[in-house]
C-alpha cells in the first residue's frame, strides 16, 4: 500500500474551503508527531532572532503548506519562501493563504531543490520529511549552505534507519513506498552535512516505543482503512474518539522523554559565522 496518495487526496479535498483547510492543518499538527517537535524547535529558533528585524525562511518541501503557515501565523517579522516541485500543492496553500493575515508574509515558488534557483540569505531553512525522497541530497545541503546567512540554521526532519518508512523485512516495501532510501543513519546525516559546510547542533530521536505506538494508531491503521474503501471516512470519526485520547498521551510521552532511538530523526546544523 502507498501512502502518499491517500495522504494527497486528502489534502485537495480538504483545500475546498478555507475553514476545511485550516481545520486540515490543525489536524495535521495535533495527529503527526513529527509537527509537535519541528513546532517546538522551530518556535525556539525563531524566538531567538530579534523581533525588531526580518527573519527570512525557506520552507523546503513545503508540500500542504502547513509549517509555512504557522511561522508567519506566529512570528509577524519572519517571510517564508515556500518551495515545492508540486504545482498544484503550491496553489491549493497559496489559496488558502491569500484569505489569511498571513498572505503577505509567504511567497509560493516552483522550485526543485536540487537545483534551487532561489537566493538567500536566509536565516532558518525547515526541511519536513523531503529528503528522504531525494537521491542526490547532497547537492541539496549544498544548495542550502549557499543561501543560508552565516550563524543561520537548518532545521532537518526525516525517518531514521530504524524503521522509519515502517519497513518489516527485506521483502516488504513497507507501509510508505515512495522513499529512495527507508531511512537516515543518524552519524551519516551528520557527515553529510558537515560535507556541504553546516555543522550539527542538535540531534535528536523522535518517534521512540512510545511515539511508535501512536503512529499505528493515529496514522497508519486510518490510513490502511480508507486505501481499503473511502466509506472509512464515516467510520473515522467514530474510531478516533476512542483512540485519540491515547494517541495523544503517547505523542507527549514521546516528547517529554529523550528517546535513545526511534524511528524518526530531528536535526538541527548551523552554518558556522564568518
Amino acid at each position: 500500500m502507498h501512502y502518499d496518495p491517500i495522504k494527497d487526496r486528502l489534502g485537495q479535498w480538504m483545500s475546498r474551503h478555507p475553514w476545511l483547510q485550516r481545520t486540515f492543518y490543525g489536524l495535521l499538527n495535533l495527529l503527526f508527531l513529527r509537527a509537535w517537535y519541528v513546532r517546538r524547535t522551530v518556535r525556539r529558533l525563531l524566538s531567538s532572532f530579534p523581533e525588531t528585524r526580518p527573519v527570512r525562511v525557506l520552507d523546503a518541501g513545503t508540500g500542504f503548506g502547513q509549517y509555512a503557515y504557522f511561522m508567519a501565523r506566529t512570528f509577524r517579522n519572519v517571510h517564508v519562501d515556500a518551495v515545492d516541485v508540486k504545482r498544484d500543492y503550491l496553489r491549493r496553500a497559496q489559496h488558502f493563504a491569500d484569505q489569511t493575515r498571513v498572505g503577505p508574509q509567504i511567497s509560493w515558488i516552483e522550485d526543485d531543490l536540487t537545483q534551487l534557483q532561489v537566493e538567500g540569505p536566509y536565516d532558518l531553512i525547515l526541511s519536513v520529511d523531503v529528503m528522504e525522497h531525494i537521491e542526490d541530497d547532497e547537492r541539496v545541503f549544498q544548495h542550502f549552505e549557499r543561501v543560508l546567512r552565516p550563524g543561520g540554521y537548518v532545521v532537518i526532519n526525516t525517518p531514521s534507519d530504524q524503521g522509519g518508512s515502517d519497513v518489516g523485512g527485506e521483502a516488504d516495501e513497507g507501509f510508505i513506498g515512495e522513499h529512495v532510501r527507508d531511512g537516515y543513519n543518524m552519524n551519516a546525516l551528520a557527515e553529510k552535512l558537515r560535507r556541504a559546510g553546516l555543522v550539527p547542533v542538535e540531534q535528536t530521536y523522535t518517534y521512540g516505543p512510545y511515539g511508535s505506538a501512536a503512529w499505528s494508531w493515529l496514522i497508519k491503521r486510518p490510513m490502511q482503512m480508507l486505501g481499503t474503501t473511502w466509506a472509512a471516512l464515516f467510520i473515522l470519526p467514530l474510531y478516533y474518539l476512542m483512540v485519540l485520547p491515547v494517541g495523544l498521551f503517547l505523542n507527549a510521552k514521546d516528547v517529554a522523554h529523550p528517546n535513545e532511538t526511534g524511528t524518526g530523526l530531528l536535526m538541527v546544523a548551523q552554518k558556522p559565522s564568518v
